[in-house]
């Protein structure tokens, strides 16, 4: 079985978001495997050990992100590709197009990915990818079972829980609770030293440009929360006040 890992570098949860000059500072800054692509890692190694077969991990993004796919080969994947070129917008779009330039002349069974990136919310790569390749998915699942040639997942559906049968090759994007992903050990990171890791650019997927489907106009932080305020009176009275301050406050109503 050939399964692939859509992997994101992202910011640690934990750092504090500086914004200068209209952008996210990263001067500084950790940078980790987004959280929900470890639940990705984590199954493909599981199935792989299971079916037998290959986990590849794959990256679109700037040269710092072969740290992310470096500990993805630690935690036991077998392969790594990055896909590095300054033509690549930033935009999911951008990067659904130069995965799909890839995995259009790779074999594959399954491809997974974490149910959206900590750091943009978007959620879209790997559902923009799916419909380039035409292939069938399933997002946020919390189980996958695969038997021949199908797959049944249960997925989040809402505070619900829906039950799907797809035929493969699909792609499933990993929700919290489907797995524990595991902690790399010092022989596999030694090991993981060894195995293959390539870096490729838009020449070498036959692209010429990967232009964004969207445009970012602006970012912010929010405001401040300012201080609350404690009304007193009567009901009436703390009634008529409470409208007052949203209206001429809050800008509610």
């Amino acid at each position: 079985m050939h399964i692939y890992v859509l992997l994101k570098q992202t910011f640690d949860t934990e750092e504090k978001i500086v914004i200068e000059n209209g952008a996210v500072s990263d001067d500084g800054v950790k940078f980790v495997i987004n959280p929900y692509d470890e639940y990705a890692v984590e199954e493909a190694l599981q199935q792989r050990d299971s079916h037998g077969g290959k986990v590849t991990v794959l990256s679109v993004g700037p040269g710092r992100s072969a740290e992310a796919l470096r500990q993805a080969l630690a935690m036991g994947a077998d392969e790594a590709v990055l896909i590095s070129d300054e033509r690549i917008a930033a935009d999911e779009g951008a990067a659904a197009a130069a995965l799909e330039a890839f995995l259009s002349s790779q074999p594959f069974d399954l491809l997974l990915g974490g149910n959206f990136s900590v750091d943009s919310g978007g959620g879209q790569v790997a559902v923009r990818l799916a419909s380039r390749l035409g292939i069938p998915h399933a997002a946020s699942i919390t189980s996958l079972e695969i038997s021949g040639s199908g797959a049944v997942v249960k997925r989040d559906a809402e505070g619900d829980t829906e039950t799907l049968e797809l035929s493969l090759p699909a792609l499933f994007t990993a929700q919290q609770g489907l797995n524990e992903p595991r902690y790399p050990s010092l022989p596999n990171i030694m090991k993981a030293k060894k195995k293959p890791f390539q870096t490729l650019t838009l020449d070498d997927l036959g692209l010429a440009e990967a232009p964004p489907l969207t445009e970012r106009v602006s970012i912010a932080l929010p405001p401040e929360r300012g201080a609350g305020q404690i009304l007193k009176g009567a009901p009436a009275e703390q009634a008529a006040k409470l409208v007052e301050l949203l209206r001429t406050e809050a800008k509610a109503i």
